[in-house]
């Protein structure tokens, strides 16, 4: 058997397929079956590939090939995910521009992937920094900004037949007779727009972060200090058409645990939108509600929170907000000032990821302030803490620590009251609550002088 070298063999190879362009996907013919295989564009630093790079592309570039062999045309593409913080901070240490240090190293990937004998198409690499590439990220962007979503217009999938809820031309939004300011209501509804909203700021690196790159409230990159505070960006209003989303999901054909991945990604629930009052009258209030009903956006006297278990209401026995709340500021006490600023200034440097850590102790700090319970009248304290996110709900959770683990926990930390308002069987009804029972069963203590769900299922009752 003759020796094989490597050294000799592979570059003659290499450079017929890159001189023929072996791998260039051809015209196709009408019983040619395609198939597209997308890697995972790498990040062109200037350590060049690691071992991660090629363990992943030899995968595909195996089933790239077997495909070939048996008949199919194959788009296999490779590009550049390129201009991140660390392109920006080499360029910023070393005063050269970031387009030469990328162009550099998007150089030297393109010759180690070449190396490797991987059979991509090169006529189709695709760079993230090129103006040609980007300009079409813009105009998606435009697109978004120009359009709502309609839940109730009707349409049909090429599969899955009827569908409903579908974007349309802002133009094309209807105005509300007797509405003030139609252009403020106009982009209340685009899929693209600006809000306030917390951001990991780091002044050292001069740029927002993500909660991946903060690491015990210091930057992944450089080390620098990293604070919570409240900038305005844009977003994109996925909650409007997260139905759609999970539907649509049906029609694609990936692995079921790659599309469950999604839906926990969309994180749609089904719940409702329950307002606490805290005005200073809130019998006038609880009038003037009833007279003009639910408004789409909550009163700057009121905490709006979102539920899945509205039937657990008569169980509120505490409210949490996110300590950059803009309420937090009203309702705070003279005489907790001083503790709820203190608590603030902590939190300021931990990340989303650290806050939501569910292994760590429970933190808070009264507020001094209370709030209404909607269904019973009673007030409620309402606390800080960190558990609690501005940029996820509405940044306010009524809690119910007789049926939630988290607000358990709190609870018997703070030494807040537990009621139970939901029994596995009524003989329970009047034990007392060891742990969270966070199941459904038949409601107890939950009834005021209009309505009473004692005796029901909480299933129904949600």
């Amino acid at each position: 058997m003759p020796s094989y070298h490597p050294q000799r063999i592979e570059p003659k190879w290499q450079a017929y397929w890159d001189r023929n362009k072996t791998f260039r996907v051809g015209d196709l013919k009408p019983d040619q079956p395609k198939l597209y295989v997308l890697d995972m564009f790498p990040y062109p630093s200037g350590d060049g590939l690691h071992v991660g790079h090629p363990e992943g592309y030899t995968a595909t570039d195996i089933l790239c090939r077997y495909k070939r062999m048996r008949g199919f045309n194959v788009l296999h593409p490779m590009g550049w995910d390129a201009f991140g913080l660390p392109a920006e901070q080499y360029a910023i240490k070393n005063n050269v521009h970031p387009r030469d240090t990328t162009r550099k190293n998007v150089d030297n990937f393109r010759r180690q992937i070449k190396a490797l004998g991987f059979s991509y198409d090169w006529e189709r690499e695709v760079d993230t920094t090129d103006p040609a590439y980007y300009r079409w990220t813009q105009w998606i962007f435009l697109q978004l900004f120009d359009t709502w979503f309609d839940p109730d217009l009707e349409w049909s999938a090429p599969q899955g037949g009827p569908r409903k809820g579908k974007g349309r031309p802002i133009a094309e939004l209807p105005i509300p007779e007797g509405t003030a300011d139609p252009d403020a209501y106009r982009d209340s509804k685009r899929l693209a727009y600006r809000a306030e909203v917390p951001v990991n700021w780091c002044p050292g690196l001069g740029t927002v972060l993500a909660n991946e790159e903060v690491i015990d409230g210091k930057s992944e990159v450089g080390g620098f200090p990293v604070v919570r505070m409240p900038l305005k960006q844009w977003m994109l209003r996925i909650t409007a058409y997260a139905d759609r989303l999970v539907e649509d999901l049906d029609l694609v054909d990936w692995p079921k645990p790659v599309r469950d991945m999604q839906r926990n990604w969309i994180g749609r629930s089904e719940g409702a939108e329950v307002d606490f009052t805290i005005a200073a009258d809130p019998v006038k209030w609880s009038d003037d509600r009833a007279r003009s009903g639910f408004p789409e956006a909550a009163e700057a006297d009121v905490i709006r929170v979102f539920t899945t278990r509205p039937d657990t209401l008569f169980g509120a026995t505490y409210m949490v907000l996110a300590p950059e709340h803009p309420l937090v500021d009203v309702l705070t006490t003279p005489d907790h000032k001083e503790a709820v600023e203190a608590y603030r200034k902590s939190v300021a440097s931990k990340s989303d990821l650290d806050r939501t850590d569910l292994a760590k102790v429970k933190t808070g700090v009264f507020t001094g302030g209370h709030a209404i319970n909607p269904v019973n009248g009673q007030p409620v304290p309402v606390w800080i803490a960190d558990y609690v996110l501005m940029g996820y709900g509405t940044g306010a959770i009524m809690a119910v620590p007789g049926h939630d683990e988290r607000d358990f926990e709190f609870a018997m930390t703070f030494d807040l009251p537990i009621r139970r308002v939901v029994a596995k069987d009524l003989e329970r009804a009047g034990s007392p609550l060891e742990a969270a029972e966070a199941e459904y069963g038949v409601a107890v203590n939950s009834a005021n002088d209009q309505v009473s769900l004692d005796g029901l299922p909480t299933a129904e009752a949600k």
